[in-house]
């Protein structure tokens, strides 16, 4: 006689529904726990100033309004949405606000390149995608609008690339991500562009009968696509304004985050790339020709700008997944990757408390940007003088003004150009002196605020005519003299 069990078979849950889920958390957890890592950057200052001053005026700034060399020139915010949403989370939570929003962002980027990478690589593949991943994006983790559009880049680029692996057009119910994109990040351009390769990967890929019709498609997507990302309010000027930023030549060499790679200092980039290589070289993996475009894209525009390498990171692995589960293989059935109901409710229990966990630390975590960019007592001083014409250090500029100081240079590059925000690295840095003294004569100005280490600040403590008022160790404010005399050739003060 055979026994039937009376209990009903276990129901048994792919770990791939789960596991992007608490890699996305794991992510923001530790991302809030080391908060103060991504408040160090001067534009965060940038960002929260003019967020609030929309909110203020319920408008979006089509001129300048902080600086005083700039006043009035035409300028726009092409990432005013994350502004907004950055100033409104830190009225409602302080610094903890901008920190939390900005881990929850990154989270969800993560979550969904797992989700991405598990449909179509071995789950050891695609941790090691996503980790390192993280190493490479880890110094540009920052409180900053490119955070907030990242989760809208994975979600926009995967339903590029899942219809480029299937060998159709695109659906037009993405477009609106392309739009909140184009409102969130100047970076939104290159979504634009990536329909054309990725649209001919496909239409290369299909039966020659099919070709026409599916050409079509991508075309019309992208023209659809160019269009929705223009319904912002600034129309077409945003497409305008990210010109103008890759455009700024020379200038992008003196921003720390838009210089080249160095692999005289090896780093995670330069290692990722070196291990890419040795990696092709030792397994022979191979790519479709419009993939292989679109890697070397990738890489390339990192390896210009360490700032994209962010674009590597998340970008690479979705078009390389495809065709490197094709060749290395992916799991499948049961094991691992698939865990009891039971377990799953362990894991969505794990899930709950680290968000708990989460929510429970950033109250009371007192979070705080790095002094390095907020010369908090120096301005405090300087204020004190009233004046309105300060020569400051361009990392100076974001914390002017969130404190109401008008500024001479900050980071809003596109407004100042090329030859301006070169004069000013050259005459703070003193690479040509005589562009100090010249900038001090034709903009009158009346006091300088810069780093106490810089050359500038070693110079004007020796020069007649400018006396030092203030000094610590991160800021010299110099106040300039009745009389003084802006000239290459400087009176020097006597030992």
């Amino acid at each position: 006689m055979t026994m039937s069990p009376t209990h009903p078979a276990e129901r048994v849950f792919p770990l791939a529904q789960l596991l992007p889920a608490l890699v996305g958390i794991g992510v923001s957890a530790l991302l809030v726990f080391a908060g103060d890592q991504m408040l160090n950057d001067p534009d965060t200052y940038i960002h929260l100033a003019i967020g609030q001053w929309m909110l203020d005026h319920g408008a979006v700034p089509h001129t300048d309004v902080y600086s005083f060399t700039k006043l009035g020139e035409p300028w726009i915010s092409t990432q005013w949405l994350a502004q907004v949403l950055y100033a409104r989370c830190y009225a409602i939570a302080g610094w903890a606000g901008p920190v939390l929003l900005a881990a929850a962002s990154i989270g969800l980027t993560f979550a969904l390149l797992m989700r991405f990478l598990l449909q179509r690589l071995a789950l050891t593949h695609a941790i090691i995608f996503a980790t390192v991943g993280l190493a490479l994006m880890a110094s540009h983790l920052l409180v900053r609008p490119h955070v907030l559009a990242m989760p809208v880049m994975m979600a926009w680029v995967g339903t590029l690339v899942a219809a480029m692996d299937r060998r159709v057009g695109p659906s037009f119910y993405a477009l609106p991500l392309i739009t909140l994109w184009a409102n969130m990040h100047g970076g939104y351009v290159l979504g634009v562009l990536l329909v054309v390769p990725m649209g001919l990967d496909a239409v290369l890929n299909v039966a020659r009968p099919q070709r026409a019709a599916l050409a079509l498609r991508w075309a019309a997507f992208f023209v659809a696509a160019l269009a929705a990302s223009c319904v912002t309010p600034y129309g077409w000027d945003s497409l305008l304004a990210a010109r103008r930023i890759l455009g700024l030549g020379e200038a992008l060499g003196v921003i720390g985050e838009w210089r080249p790679a160095n692999f005289g200092n090896v780093g995670p980039l330069e290692l990722t790339v070196l291990g890419a290589v040795a990696l092709v070289l030792w397994r022979g993996f191979t790519l479709p020709p419009m993939r292989v475009v679109l890697v070397l894209g990738f890489v390339f525009m990192a390896l210009s700008h360490i700032r994209n390498a962010e674009v590597m990171a998340l970008l690479a692995p979705l078009v390389l997944a495809k065709p490197l589960g094709q060749q290395i293989g992916r799991s499948h059935g049961t094991g691992f990757t698939d865990v009891p109901q039971q377990r799953s409710v362990v894991f969505a229990g794990i899930a709950v408390s680290m968000i708990a966990a989460t929510l429970a630390f950033a109250p009371i975590r007192h979070y705080a940007p790095s002094a390095y960019a907020a010369p908090a007592a120096a301005v405090t001083e300087l204020k004190k003088l009233n004046l309105s014409r300060v020569f400051n250090d361009y990392d100076f500029g974001g914390y002017l003004i969130s404190r109401g100081v008008p500024t001479f240079i900050d980071g809003r590059v596109e407004l100042y150009g090329e030859k301006f925000m070169v004069d000013h690295n050259n005459a703070s840095g003193l690479m040509e002196p005589d562009n100090l003294f010249r900038l001090l004569k034709d903009y009158d100005i009346e006091a300088t605020l810069l780093r106490t280490q810089s050359a500038a600040t070693k110079l004007l403590d020796r020069v007649d005519g400018w006396e030092k008022v203030y000094s610590d160790d991160i800021a010299t404010i110099h106040l300039r003299k009745p009389g003084a005399v802006h000239s290459i050739a400087p009176a020097v003060k006597a030992n």
